[in-house]
């Protein structure tokens, strides 16, 4: 759908939640994925990154217990893309139409780095981002509203960017 402001407020709430829910095990989180970019169309899905603190000795062990207390916000565990193989992907809400997508991960993880380069590198070239959107709609229509079919026609391009 074509961008709707509504989502940087979206993501300002669901920042909130989880930074003040997580009681500390997470410390930092960035909206990510097209909905980030303003003026792009997008599937509607809120796409979250959130790290888990550095000063944890066992990451998983903090990656758990922040999953845990992010599935009390009304999200869902779900197997993550093999492009996020690194994190604890959850989704909200737990069943039907997914609104947001959280992606929970380690400081210093590939995801971060290469989420992070992608968004800016989209946000501060316009002329990219546009040729980024033309993709994405064609390989939507391609896919013919098969998201995992849709994510294997994108990757090629993801790669470029980065």
């Amino acid at each position: 759908m074509h961008y709707d402001p509504r989502w940087r407020q979206e993501f300002q709430q669901t920042r909130s939640s989880l930074l003040h829910s997580c009681q500390g095990w997470v410390t930092q989180v960035e909206h990510i994925g097209s909905t980030a970019i303003d003026g792009l169309i997008a599937r509607p899905v809120i796409d979250v990154l959130a790290v888990v603190d550095d000063g944890q000795t066992d990451t998983d062990s903090a990656m758990q217990e922040a999953a845990l207390l992010i599935e009390g916000l009304n999200f869902g565990r779900q197997v993550p893309p093999m492009w996020a193989a690194e994190t604890i992907c959850l989704v909200k809400p737990r069943r039907g139409l997914e609104t947001h997508r959280v992606y929970l991960t380690y400081p210093n993880s590939p995801f971060v780095s290469s989420s992070l380069a992608v968004r800016e590198q989209l946000q501060s070239d316009r002329e990219l981002a546009l040729q980024f959107e033309e993709q994405k709609v064609r390989c939507w229509k391609e896919s013919e509203g098969d998201v995992d079919l849709y994510a294997e026609k994108m990757s090629p391009y993801f790669s470029e960017l980065l």
